[in-house]
């Protein structure tokens, strides 16, 4: 099992956009076979984070998950979605 976190730092006053888009897309990722999808924004972190975390069985299905974003129904709610960042990252830990 691992886990797949995904670390935004959006634009100020953005955080609660990407949360509300995250959120609608959140339904279509169990599909893909992410499990166990969470978001979370700062208390003491750096301002304006977004975090979203899934775990998965294994890596096959992060690779297969590149074209997420232009499924028709996913691509409307993540529309213009960068526009609200300002960086990121990605991190993927083995569960042991």
């Amino acid at each position: 099992m691992y886990l797949i976190r995904n670390v935004f730092r959006t634009k100020p006053g953005m955080t609660n956009e990407l949360v509300k888009k995250f959120k609608q897309a959140m339904p279509y990722m169990k599909d893909t076979g992410y499990l166990n999808t969470r978001l979370m924004t700062d208390v003491v972190a750096g301002f304006w984070t977004v975090i979203m975390e899934s775990e998965v069985e294994n890596l096959s299905v992060f690779e297969n998950t590149a074209g997420f974003t232009s499924r028709p129904e996913v691509k409307e709610i993540m529309k213009d979605y960068m526009s609200l960042i300002e960086t990121g990252h990605r991190e993927i830990f083995k569960i042991e």
